[in-house]
């Protein structure tokens, strides 16, 4: 008998968070935000000339080569080189804005139900993204989670070096982070529930006890049938009005 994959049906209740597994680990991109948070950042960045469209042309391609599954591991911090000069204070001033004008609108309603049901059973939920800490504080404090796992900038005296603080948490770098949460914590891979939408993120799913593909690219759905993970779709957002 063939072994079949469940797949959540977004209109019926969602609960994953019952049996053993008490820690939940959730990517963010295309996970609980429709699209990408660095995405919606840029485009408000980039609006009020904070950043140069030049700064950030690059990223284009890295999104091609990301897509055709030939990922550049080092763009983060390609990108970071050519973000120099920027005040801590402009970035998290923009970021704030774009938490309640774009990022808030899109977030998946089933990923909030998801994240809601985890703390009402105090169990821990901390994200882990490639995204920057500081686009991913307000969402943190939405759900009132803390000690996320993401990027973070360098700063010297207020203003960025053009440097990351350590490695991005992009692909295989983001299960070592991870890792290093876990053992720090003192919990048991086998007890966390990790969530994401990408093939870059295999790695970390492979290594948690309860692997889950959500809205899963190609490859990671290809991954998730064959190793038997979970799969949900999500769909519905908690905006009335979608932004693009």
């Amino acid at each position: 008998m063939d072994k079949k994959t469940p797949i959540a049906d977004s209109r019926k209740e969602l609960n994953l968070s019952a049996g053993l597994q008490r820690f939940h680990i959730f990517d963010v991109d295309l996970t609980i935000v429709r699209k990408t948070s660095a995405g919606y950042f840029l485009t408000m960045a980039l609006q009020e000339k904070i950043i140069r469209f030049s700064q950030v042309s690059h990223l284009i391609i890295d999104w091609v080569k990301y897509k055709l599954a030939f990922p550049d591991i080092d763009f983060i911090e390609n990108t970071v080189k050519k973000l120099s000069g920027i005040k801590k204070s402009q970035l998290e001033r923009i970021s704030e804005t774009c938490f309640e004008k774009r990022i808030k609108p899109n977030i998946y309603s089933q990923a909030a139900q998801l994240i809601r049901q985890a703390a009402e059973k105090n169990e821990k939920v901390v994200f882990a993204t490639s995204s920057f800490d500081f686009i991913i504080k307000p969402l943190e404090r939405f759900f009132g989670i803390d000690g996320s796992i993401s990027c973070q900038m360098e700063y010297l005296d207020g203003v960025t070096t053009g440097r990351l603080v350590g490695y991005s948490s992009f692909g295989a770098r983001k299960k070592s982070a991870a890792q290093i949460w876990m053992e720090k914590n003192n919990i048991n891979p086998q007890d966390v529930s990790f969530y994401s939408d990408s093939y870059t993120d295999i790695p970390l799913l492979e290594y948690c006890g309860n692997p889950v593909a959500v809205n899963p690219d190609f490859i990671l759905l290809r991954k998730a049938k064959k190793s038997g993970w979970k799969i949900l779709r999500f769909n519905e957002v908690l905006g009335t009005q979608i932004t693009s």
